[in-house]
């Protein structure tokens, strides 16, 4: 069948078909799409007059075919488009910019574009009767939709609200803490008083009395008592102390054997000297002789008896050193042998060293005159206290402050705390001038110094007799191990 043309009352710009919401959003989506992407927008087209009223339909789009123009039906100029009844949908269109994208068009990007609404079935009420119009009618304009702002980048900054005042807590009191056995017994410790007086007219009066008057101890006597007390401290692990001055006959050998003594009688044991020589010293010689002449030559050639700790006993090292009897410490003598070449390295050293700390709580260590080798270099490194030894003269005391000096350009530091210096007279009778001038500078380079009176036992050079040193020796090198001692 046929379609019957448009009739003559219907104006040739009328669309001859009808919008859907559908398609209406979908026309503004593309539009906007296009206006981001930077596309030609693409212009409407099929343009409905404005001036048509609310438009007119084919036939065949509304339905009724060959019954165009009658009032009250779908096509007629004064007929409702949607049919009778039927209430007309309100579109609305998002404006699009016609060419490029805008500073508005990023913006309305976060705005979510509204949901579409359901269509209608076939029939029901607001049905559309055909195909909606092509394009919008021409001089349309779509109502603006104003893009909302975008949320800022950053939120606001909220001052921080002051935490409410905690409640108070209520801290239970400590409990009484009651006095434990080791408490009782520490506190007797402390409280023990010296006494009584043995020395002097205060020894003889408590004599002669019987015991009935126990006089205090005078003050040298407190003295003597009390370096005896820092001698005997506890130690947390074995202590080097290396005496040091690179001139002969600065009473290095002597120093050593006399505070071995010291620190040996005093402490009961666990002290050796060692003469860490670099080619051949004289402390083996001026020590007590043994049944056996091995060295430390003959201790590293034999170190690997040694390397298990479980298996090498301090026994075993008897074999090495020689003890000095009543003095209560032993010497590891430097090479004696004449045929042997060589020289003791710094790795010698460490190895011997590492094995004395295993059996002694204190080390002495009797140096060379050559501060360049290596073995004196690394005992310096390795001992805990620095004992600087000189005697009463120009030449010695100058060559003990020129070590120093050398040691502090070397880079070793704290060298005042670190020290102790043991000033010994070479006779009976010095220069007091001199004397005063080197206490004077050395007070000032170490930590203490500490005289040591002119003993006729020590000059012929031989074994040292410990029990024929002086009174005034045994009391001087006590007061210099007790410093000694409080430095370690």
């Amino acid at each position: 069948m046929s379609q019957p043309s448009h009739p003559s009352s219907v104006d040739d710009a009328t669309s001859d078909k009808l919008y859907t919401p559908e398609e209406l959003e979908e026309f503004a989506r593309r539009q906007l799409d296009a206006a981001r992407s930077g596309a030609p927008v693409d212009p409407l087209s099929d343009p409905i007059g404005a001036g048509n009223g609310s438009g007119a339909h084919t036939a065949d789009e509304a339905g009724h075919p060959g019954q165009p123009g009658q009032p009250g039906q779908p096509g007629h100029p004064g007929a409702d488009p949607a049919g009778p009844g039927v209430r007309p949908v309100a579109f609305q269109v998002v404006e699009v910019p016609s060419s490029g994208p805008t500073a508005e068009a990023p913006a309305a990007a976060h705005a979510a574009p509204p949901a579409p609404p359901a269509p209608p079935a076939p029939g029901a009420l607001g049905a559309p009767l055909g195909p909606p119009p092509s394009s919008p009618p021409p001089g349309y304009a779509p109502p603006t939709q104003h893009a909302q702002p975008a949320p800022p980048s950053h939120p606001a900054q909220v001052a921080p609200q002051p935490a409410p005042p905690a409640a108070p807590v209520d801290t239970p009191a400590e409990p009484r803490r009651f006095m434990t056995a080791t408490d009782f017994l520490d506190r007797r410790d402390n409280e023990k008083e010296l006494g009584p007086a043995t020395w002097g007219w205060r020894g003889a009066v408590g004599k002669l009395s019987g015991g009935l008057i126990r006089p205090k101890m005078g003050r040298e006597e407190l003295s003597w008592n009390q370096d005896r007390q820092q001698i005997q401290k506890d130690f947390d692990g074995p202590r080097t102390i290396a005496f040091i001055n690179p001139k002969g006959g600065a009473a290095k050998t002597t120093g050593v054997l006399a505070a071995g003594y010291t620190f040996g009688t005093v402490r009961g044991g666990g002290v050796v000297a060692w003469d860490n020589n670099e080619t051949r010293g004289t402390l083996g010689i001026r020590g007590i002789r043994s049944s056996h002449r091995n060295t430390t030559r003959e201790l590293l050639e034999d170190l690997g008896r040694f390397k298990d700790v479980y298996q090498s006993r301090i026994g075993d090292l008897g074999a090495f050193v020689r003890s000095q009897g009543d003095a209560h410490f032993d010497v590891l003598a430097s090479d004696e042998r004449p045929d042997v070449t060589g020289i003791i390295h710094a790795k010698d050293f460490a190895e011997v060293h590492a094995l004395l700390e295993r059996f002694y709580r204190v080390i002495l260590i009797d140096t060379g005159n050559n501060m360049r080798a290596e073995n004196w270099l690394a005992a310096a490194d390795a001992a805990d206290l620095l004992v600087v030894t000189s005697t009463v003269r120009e030449d010695t005391g100058y060559s003990g402050l020129w070590m120093l000096d050398a040691l502090q350009d070397a880079g070793y530091t704290d060298l005042k705390h670190k020290t102790v210096t043991v000033l010994s007279d070479p006779s009976d009778k010095v220069d007091s001038r001199l004397a005063s001038d080197l206490v004077s500078v050395y007070e000032q380079r170490t930590r203490g110094v500490y005289r040591v009176p002119y003993d006729p036992a020590l000059v012929s050079g031989s074994v040292v007799p410990y029990h024929q040193l002086s009174e005034g020796t045994r009391r001087s090198w006590l007061a210099a191990c007790a410093a000694m001692a409080d430095a370690l």
